[in-house]
């Protein structure tokens, strides 16, 4: 388990849940969007190359709606780009877990699934997945996932 630091993201949000499939339409929409209108040009004094895909503001558990922010680390919040969001994040500490595989086949999913079924004593403040160079490869990516707990 780690302390994260603070730190700033500006990208693009979706409002979902994991019920009724909603979720698994939902953000790989927010992908879609943030790839195809190559959004991570877009976004001013980044810090690093990494994608971030964070999960945050939890009505509940993992089950309730939350918030879906895709972008990138920033060094600050002063110029958030219309249409996009920037968020700050406090210092929790994090669980780590790594997932490898294929991603067009689910692997970070189907690491999800595992998460929910570990009985972790979560926070739900946020939680987040780092897209980073291991993961440039989708056939046989690698991508870390950290859980917010207590």
């Amino acid at each position: 388990m780690k302390k994260s630091e603070t730190f700033h993201i500006i990208g693009i949000d979706t409002r979902t849940s994991n019920q009724e499939g909603k979720a698994a339409q939902d953000i790989p929409a927010l992908w879609n969007r943030f790839l195809s209108q190559n959004l991570m040009e877009k976004i001013p004094s980044k810090i690093g190359s990494e994608l971030f895909c964070i999960y945050t503001e939890y009505e509940g558990d993992h089950n309730l709606p939350y918030t879906c922010l895709l972008g990138s680390k920033v060094a600050n919040l002063d110029n958030v780009p219309e249409g996009m969001r920037g968020m700050t994040f406090t210092p929790q500490n994090l669980k780590k877990f790594t997932t490898k595989g294929n991603l067009q086949q689910g692997v970070v999913y189907n690491k999800w699934l595992e998460i929910w079924e570990e009985g972790l004593d979560r926070t739900y403040s946020f939680d987040f997945e780092v897209y980073g160079e291991k993961a440039q490869n989708p056939e046989n990516a690698e991508v870390d996932i950290y859980i917010s707990v207590n």
